[in-house]
């Protein structure tokens, strides 16, 4: 049988284009890892641009590696077989690099299940010199590391794009064994080496210290790209074998001026940057050779001030566009027309909240009017389906807020009704519900989630109160699930002991809970004190802890912050830090 374990990775590769095949002989080796499998993966634009960019290193040999499907996970426990790459078939435990990138919380399993499949122990301290060295980065390892701390030897805080070559040095030097290591790469900004720091508690379970031993920095300062058009990311291995195989995906932007005070994306990514309509559009010439839809990324893609710019370029050189969702205060004409010519027939926005009080409160503003008007200009432009994105269990949320998203879309469906009948086709309205769920270095640190018995109750409701209408359905995450993830999103060291658990009991969350004395819901149904030392305090985020506690009393208070202005100007430039938020190379709010 394992003979088709490699064929059928042989068969991936050889639908590829874009692949970097090179031989092992006298290079650092790199198995860079996707904890899920191909599809997703490979869908991941930030993960192929990790794999380029390390290829571009003459002494350099990077890999990939995926979860395998759970078919292919019997036969390789089966016959004993260690995973392997996809390239050159070679066991992950033979390279010199084990490389993760992670964007979700719920494939924190994942890596214990793809070591475990390498023949490679799973906890930090059972390894020894003769294993490879395991790194993880990616927005997980970037907001707290620490549920992983026992499997990962070295995280990057932070975006890799400008980082790798100094962290490339380092290894290149190495010849002081594996503590050495450690130290010296501990001293590239962005790299947290956890077993560097000593955690202690007090009787009550929260954390006293943070200490880091003689070596090793206070903190750990996040690392961001200033100039994002140095290093431009989009697909770099095209394949039909993804999500998103029929499209080139291309960057945008990244981060966002908003201020939503639940988004990680807004404070992980600060500051807002976006790429020049010059940029994106050469990247886009070259997508054009092999995909004819283009697929802009991005947490806030009609922030870009030159998306009509970059419009206009598509259209004229003969591509089509798809977009992940829309700013509804930020609607261009132009774009939504180009949307409608190249096909696109679902618009997906982000109330968020039903009521306009609690979208003040999570620092949204965006009046119940505002939202109906653009949906009918979506509509009248020719794109009739809606996806709607609601958060149930935000902090100060009452009945009346959760009565509010059923009128909303009602008011949403009956607004645009008439339009849609004009031009004979009657959209769908897909409403999307999500437990909220706290995330660190957000003015939401300190909430707790609500509990899974109300959280079902609330979307009971509006399932009961949309019952009926046509057109109109509704889908949403399990809050039981959710429960994990908030575990994982705010949890400390400790929360690695439930990790290894679960592992040994095939990824059974629920039985993990009751075999083990943690109590998870220390970590999810908890309230946090402002003076606390959180988990990822270590971490210099950018974002002033002050600042964020500041908002999180706004937020209780329901008064907005202002957006970051459009275009930041250097610090050095006008004398200052920034005045708002932290000590970005940006004066926000002067």
């Amino acid at each position: 049988m394992s003979w088709q374990l490699y064929e059928r990775m042989k068969g991936l590769i050889s639908e590829e284009t874009g692949a970097v095949k090179k031989s092992f002989g006298g290079k650092i080796t790199f198995a860079l890892c996707y904890p899920n499998t191909y599809q997703i993966g490979m869908s991941n634009i930030g993960f192929q641009k990790i794999y380029s960019l390390l290829n571009l290193h003459a002494d350099i040999l990077c890999e990939r590696v995926f979860l395998p499907s759970q078919e292919d996970v019997i036969h390789f426990q089966k016959e004993n077989i260690p995973l392997f790459s996809l390239e050159s078939q070679t066991p992950v435990h033979d390279f010199d690099i084990v490389a993760f990138s992670v964007t979700f919380e719920s494939d924190y399993i994942n890596i214990l299940r793809m070591l475990s499949l390498s023949h490679i122990p799973i906890r930090s301290s059972d390894r020894n010199g003769r294993y490879p060295l395991i790194l993880m980065g990616g927005i997980c390892a970037t907001f707290n590391p620490e549920p992983l701390s026992d499997f990962i030897d070295v995280f990057f805080i932070g975006e890799w794009d400008e980082a790798i070559a100094e962290i490339v040095e380092v290894l290149r030097e190495n010849s002081e064994g594996r503590e050495g290591l450690y130290k010296r790469l501990s001293v590239v900004e962005g790299v947290y080496v956890p077993s560097g720091y000593e955690i202690t508690y007090n009787k009550s379970g929260v954390i006293e210290k943070i200490l880091p031993q003689d070596g090793f920095p206070q903190k750990v300062k996040r690392r961001w790209v200033k100039d994002l058009n140095k290093t431009p990311t989009s697909s770099r291995i095209i394949t039909s074998n993804t999500i998103f195989g029929d499209m080139y995906l291309i960057e945008v932007g990244r981060g966002c001026g908003k201020h939503c005070r639940f988004c990680l994306a807004g404070y992980s990514y600060r500051p807002p940057r976006n790429y020049s309509a010059e940029v994106v559009l050469k990247d886009i010439s070259e997508g054009l050779k092999y995909r004819k839809k283009i697929g802009l990324v991005g947490s806030a893609i009609c922030d870009n001030p030159e998306i009509d710019k970059i419009c206009e370029g598509i259209e004229r050189i003969g591509g089509i566009i798809s977009v992940s969702s829309l700013r509804l205060d930020k609607l261009s004409e132009r774009l939504i027309k180009f949307l409608s010519d190249s096909g696109h027939r679902t618009a997906t926005i982000a109330p968020e909240a039903g009521s306009e009080r609690l979208r003040r409160v999570i620092n949204k503003e965006m009046g119940d009017d505002e939202i109906i008007a653009a949906a009918q200009f979506i509509v009248s432009a020719g794109i009739p389906d809606f996806k709607l994105y609601f958060l149930i269990g935000l902090p100060t949320e009452t009945d009346d807020d959760i009565e509010a998203i059923i009128v909303l879309s009602k008011r949403i469906k009956h607004s645009i009704l008439k339009i849609a009948r004009g031009k004979k086709h009657l959209g769908n309205i897909t409403l999307s519900i999500n437990p909220f769920i706290p995330k660190p270095s957000t003015p939401y640190q300190w909430e707790r989630m609500g509990d899974v018995a109300s959280l079902n109750l609330k979307i009971k409701k509006i399932k009961s109160g949309l019952r009926g209408v046509s057109n109109v359905h509704v889908i949403h995450e399990l809050p039981k699930w959710s429960f994990v993830q908030t575990l994982l999103s705010l949890g400390d060291r400790r929360v690695g002991e439930l990790l290894f658990k679960c592992h040994q009991l095939n990824g059974d969350w629920f039985k993990t809970f009751r075999e083990t004395n943690i109590n998870p819901e220390f970590y999810v149904y908890r309230e946090r004190d402002y003076n606390e030392i959180l988990p990822w305090d270590f971490i210099d985020s950018g974002v002033r802890k002050d600042y964020l506690v500041k908002e999180a009393k706004k937020s209780r208070e329901g008064e907005t912050t202002p957006s970051c202005p459009e275009k930041l100007v250097p610090f050095h430039e006008m004398g200052g830090e920034c005045r708002r938020c932290g000590d970005f190379e940006c004066v926000i709010g002067i």
